[in-house]
């Protein structure tokens, strides 16, 4: 049974995280992306802890109210801290200095890439939705024949002062629009407003985009075994940054493409995801 938590970190940072699965099973971390929240694992903790797996999903940095520095102060929300804290999680989770298998989405498979990039040895596996290797998506995002920068305009704008307070504005219409226009249900929409539709929250969340304008970072290859699930209606993400992923990994490596499916997967075909996800840390797991 999901259940719903603190965890503090030695950063001093508590995160809200729901947790379930037992609680000595192999650790799988799932980092969620933006505009989403925790609850965007809602329909994957259950299968994952039923096959033996300890699954803790974190509301990030600033989406968590107890891990919320000043966003004023974008240092902050710097890359290396939003790595920092995946593995601060894992350490107050009780897997301290323990191989874990790492999920992560959108933003959440940015730190993902980083963790696996500064840290392979503490993977066991890494699972990517939606999010490229930062390389390929820098390269997509530099070729003038390309449609990414495009895709990706959306980015700018979030580095607007203005941007927060329109996105929360009239019950988060602007924010609720964004998701639903993605073929997100009302429900998971409901949730994740409930932790980002708010001043404090809102900010926190851009902070991540100010702090970390056009980064592509000191990353090499990807030394973790890895699995990337794209779904090919994603409307931010282009099959050029997408299909190129696969150059920078160089231990095992699959890409699953789900059709019809767009950026925000665990909301559009969370079965599949879940099934893709479970074969992969199944795959590097010691048998349990």
């Amino acid at each position: 049974m999901v259940e719903t938590i603190g965890l503090m970190t030695r950063s001093g940072l508590t995160f809200t995280a729901d947790v379930e699965g037992p609680t000595n099973g192999p650790l799988v971390l799932l980092l969620h992306g933006f505009p989403e929240s925790r609850h965007s694992w809602r329909a994957a903790l259950p299968v994952l802890g039923k096959a033996g797996y300890r699954c803790v999903a974190p509301d990030q940095r600033g989406y968590s109210a107890g891990a919320r520095p000043d966003p004023a102060d974008l240092s902050n929300y710097a890359f290396d801290k939003l790595v920092n804290d995946a593995l601060e999680i894992a350490a107050a989770a009780g897997y301290e200095g323990k191989r874990f298998h790492l999920v992560g989405h959108d933003w959440g498979g940015q730190v993902s890439w980083g963790v696996a990039n500064a840290h392979p040895e503490r993977l066991a596996s890494l699972t990517v939705l939606s999010r490229p290797h930062p390389l390929a998506f820098h390269r997509a995002l530099q070729r003038p024949d390309g449609d990414q920068k495009h895709r990706s305009r959306h980015h700018t704008r979030f580095l607007e002062p203005e941007t927060g307070p329109l996105l929360i504005e009239d019950n988060a219409r602007r924010l609720r629009e964004g998701l639903f226009g993605q073929n997100v249900e009302q429900a998971a929409i409901d949730e994740h407003v409930a932790v980002l539709g708010n001043r404090d929250g809102i900010e926190a969340a851009l902070a991540w985009y100010r702090s970390n304008k056009g980064l592509s970072g000191d990353f090499g290859p990807i030394e973790v075994p890895t699995l990337y699930i794209w779904g090919d209606a994603d409307a931010t993400v282009g099959p050029d940054a997408a299909r190129g992923t696969g150059e920078f990994v160089t231990a095992a490596y699959g890409m699953e493409v789900l059709p019809g499916v767009g950026h925000f997967v665990m909301d559009n075909a969370p079965a599949r995801a879940t099934e893709l996800m479970l074969a992969h840390i199944r795959k590097y797991s010691s048998p349990l």
